[in-house]
């Protein structure tokens, strides 16, 4: 028999909590920001915060922003840097596209660059027809062939410069002759010596011609001074 007596009905004993008691040392605060069961994403408060333990008179009033706060901070990082990488390819993107602009430019450059060099080797021989149709010997299969050479050098890009009745340009035209006539207002290509060549916007050879311009009226000053 035992002298303490029957300790299994005995209540109250600290080592074995029964009732509410039981039930409270086994209570825990979920604190998983994932819910198990919906793997949804949920708020958890923080440590020590009124949300986490509102019984607490030390927590009465205090602000629930720990985590609000590191989560709008994250935020605004993560829109810092992605604006700072949106603004890094926007620049490389730029760079590129003026990269690829140059190289096209220095292509077609080159490209004319070395069709003119090609072309202007034919120059002579295109004078030639040219003075063969002045004298009127550019007849018969002669012709047919010379206009064959001219259409295929016209797709190639070749064209002539310098035609009577063409306002005066330095930029195209070399004047090796010049006189003056009331029938213009403007100085007048009025014969072409040796045509000149262009490709696109490249002169090849200038235009080598005989220009007129008009009459210059007497100067009134001038006048009245002989007077």
């Amino acid at each position: 028999m035992n002298p303490f007596g029957d300790t299994s009905a005995r209540s109250g004993d600290p080592g074995e909590p029964t009732g509410e008691a039981a039930e409270r040392s086994f209570a825990f605060n979920d604190r998983r920001r994932i819910d198990p069961d919906t793997f949804a994403r949920r708020d958890v408060p923080a440590p020590g915060s009124a949300s986490e333990d509102p019984g607490d008179p030390e927590n009465a009033g205090q602000a629930i922003t720990a985590t609000v706060t590191a989560e709008a901070t994250e935020l605004a990082e993560a829109k810092q840097e992605a604006a700072e990488r949106t603004a890094d390819l926007q620049r490389v993107t730029a760079e590129y596209a003026n990269y690829r602009k140059r190289v096209d430019r220095d292509r077609e450059a080159e490209r004319i660059s070395v069709k003119g060099a090609v072309l202007s080797e034919m120059l002579p021989v295109l004078d030639d027809l040219d003075r063969a149709e002045s004298h009127g010997d550019l007849t018969g299969a002669f012709k047919t062939v010379a206009e064959k050479l001219t259409a295929t050098l016209s797709r190639q890009g070749l064209a002539k410069v310098g035609a009577v009745g063409d306002l005066f340009d330095p930029a195209q035209h070399e004047a090796v002759q010049f006189s003056t006539s009331a029938d213009v207002s403007e100085p007048t290509v009025t014969t072409v010596l040796r045509s000149g060549y262009a490709i696109g916007d490249r002169l090849v050879r200038a235009a080598v011609v005989v220009v007129t311009g008009p009459e210059h009226e007497a100067d009134p000053e001038a006048g009245e001074a002989l007077s």
